[in-house]
């Protein structure tokens, strides 16, 4: 089992790639985004706009950051795609 496997087969990889956890990866970028515009003259409010990327593509664009870097896919729906067959061979 590789590394991505491990993951993705996490309760917190179930939670974040579902519908719920994409609003919240919006929802989280948003809110990145609106502390770098409050601090936008201060180096952490450019920080803040620069991290705020991550979690909005991830949102809009629905990718699993954390799942490619492990060498897993990089869409929500194949990782989603794939908790569904592993958690229908564990209930079965």
């Amino acid at each position: 089992m590789t590394a991505a496997d491990r993951f993705n087969s996490t309760r917190f990889s179930l939670w974040i790639n579902s519908h719920r956890g994409r609003a919240f990866r919006l929802v989280a970028g948003l809110a990145w985004l609106a502390f770098a515009v409050v601090f936008r003259d201060h180096w952490w409010g450019v920080a803040a706009g620069v991290w705020s990327v991550l979690p909005l593509s991830a949102g809009v664009f629905d990718v699993c950051w954390v799942s490619a870097a492990l060498g897993g896919p990089l869409a929500g729906r194949s990782i989603r795609a794939a908790q569904g067959r592993s958690t229908t061979a564990v209930r079965v």
